[in-house]
């Protein structure tokens, strides 16, 4: 755990978690609605990817050095990346709307910053 200002550091006070955690259960309950086919060809991937997202941050916080937390923030990122590819591919196939593409898009556009800077801070704040 790291400590803050006399205060314990928790996996839901980091903003990159939070973000990647809601929406990959917006993404899930969306997914949910699809047909069979598009759940398991797109859906399924693009679930385990969105998925994939927090819960790398996730284990990467449970982690006790320095470089094995970053190597799980730095799969979370790739998992990321995978995301903007599913997110087009949905909207291209007609699986989303415009509503729910943009917000998708919006929501992946902030955790490039978000993982860097928990990156940053891990490599500043940890000695080991």
């Amino acid at each position: 755990m790291i400590i803050m200002d006399d205060k314990f550091l928790k996996l839901n006070d980091l903003s990159a978690y939070k973000t990647a955690f809601f929406l990959s259960n917006y993404v899930w309950d969306i997914i949910l609605e699809w047909d069979y086919f598009a759940k398991d060809t797109v859906g399924k991937q693009f679930v385990r990817a969105v998925d994939s997202i927090s819960a790398n941050i996730a284990e990467g916080f449970g982690r006790f050095g320095k470089k094995d937390k970053i190597k799980f923030y730095r799969y979370s990122f790739s998992s990321l990346k995978e995301c903007f590819d599913w997110n087009e591919k949905s909207k291209m196939r007609k699986l989303l709307t415009t509503e729910q593409y943009e917000y998708i898009f919006t929501e992946l556009e902030k955790l490039p910053k978000e993982i860097n800077s928990l990156i940053k801070f891990t490599n500043e704040k940890l000695k080991f």
